[in-house]
């Protein structure tokens, strides 16, 4: 008689076997599903500094999209445009104070409460350009600095990244073509910053106002003559319409970035892979919003010439050579604050190795961009 208690020898291969696909199935399902976080979904008020048809609207909006789908829906931050919550000027405030979450700027729209604000967005014309900055704040030293300033010196409840690389701005928009120095004297002036101090030195009376207040005041007399950043941005905020004189090129603001800040409180509640994406995607933005800037700007200018029949100038050496010597002495008198100092010191340093690596390394554009468009020097 046979025992059926006891596994034929088939049997006991099939439970092996079968076992073993058990086994192996979990260990697949393990790979192709790992642990997922359970982090909360957190919402974000995050406002910026700029008018809804402003083109730096639409990057703050391009920076929020990368988070929100980065996150898989597990944070997302609410878009505002200025003035939603709190005026362009009280975003810092509001995100400080947890009134907003977070925020999309310019360092130097908080130039009143530190000078040194200034020298993380719209730096001194040493010879470097905005990525230059971005790497000066990445491998530099330039990031622990701003950490400095904002925790330790201002003691604000924020957490910032600067993002976006900017090219130089123009000199800006003017009843009359900008022929020498002296044209800028006693011109009622809009700009930001440090910017500001090197205009009062050249002999303008420099109005301080958000962007989406230029062109009303222009049209109301209330200023001369104006700058804000870009063809894209100029155009849309209706610059052609109150001047039709652009002159591009001066070293005002010839390198600025993005600052994007998070309530300190808020952003140290995220999980560690929230902050994470929050920080990459500053970083991600900042590409493509080079990227975007190139072709839009490019795109406006040749309108601005075209439908909009504004008279474009490259500013003359003379007010260029004038500006850098304004800006010597603002620094002069600037770096009398020991932080201000401080800060200089580290930008100095890094323009002075890494720019050198690049003039010697890198022929002219101009050269280049002659030969083959037949254009004369």
């Amino acid at each position: 008689m046979t025992d059926t208690t006891k596994p034929t020898k088939a049997a006991s291969r099939r439970r092996f076997i079968g076992g073993a696909g058990l086994a192996v199935g979990a260990a697949a399902a393990t790979v192709a599903m790992p642990n997922v976080s359970r982090a909360q979904t957190v919402t974000m008020k995050y406002q910026s500094t700029w008018p809804t048809k402003d083109i730096f609207h639409e990057m703050a909006g391009d920076y929020a999209t990368r988070v929100n789908e980065m996150s898989g829906g597990r944070l997302k931050l609410e878009v505002l445009a200025a003035g939603s919550v709190v005026p362009a000027f009280g975003m810092q405030d509001a995100v400080h104070s947890g009134v907003l979450d977070a925020g999309h700027g310019v360092t130097a729209y908080w130039y009143g409460k530190h000078k040194a604000f200034s020298l993380f967005g719209t730096v001194p014309p040493f010879g470097w350009d905005a990525n230059g900055v971005l790497a000066w704040m990445a491998y530099g030293g330039g990031h622990k600095l701003y950490n400095e300033l904002v925790n330790d010196v201002l003691k604000l409840n924020i957490v910032g990244f600067v993002s976006g690389p900017m090219p130089c701005q123009p000199l800006g928009w003017f009843k009359t073509q900008v022929k020498v120095p002296e044209d800028l004297k006693n011109l009622k002036y809009r700009t930001v910053g440090l910017s500001a101090d090197v205009f009062k030195e050249m002999g303008a009376a420099v109005t301080i106002v958000a962007g989406g207040e230029i062109v009303p005041a222009m049209d109301r007399g209330l200023l001369d003559a104006a700058e804000f950043n870009n063809p894209s941005s100029d155009r849309v905020l209706g610059f052609p319409d109150v001047s039709k004189v652009y002159m591009l090129q001066s070293w005002h603001q010839a390198a600025e970035c993005f600052e994007i800040i998070f309530n300190k409180t808020k952003f140290d509640g995220l999980a560690a892979e929230q902050k994470a994406i929050l920080k990459y995607a500053a970083e991600a933005a900042s590409s493509d919003m080079s990227w975007k800037a190139l072709d839009r700007y490019s795109r406006d200018l040749a309108e601005l010439q075209t439908k909009d029949k504004v008279k474009v100038f490259t500013t003359p050496r003379p007010v260029l050579d004038a500006q850098l010597k304004a800006w010597d002495t603002v620094l002069t008198e600037q770096r009398k604050e020991a932080f201000f100092d401080k800060v200089v010191k580290s930008q100095l340093d890094w323009v002075r190795r890494t720019v050198r690596y690049e003039l010697l390394n890198t022929p002219s554009k101009q050269v280049a961009y002659n030969h083959f468009f037949n254009r004369k020097t």
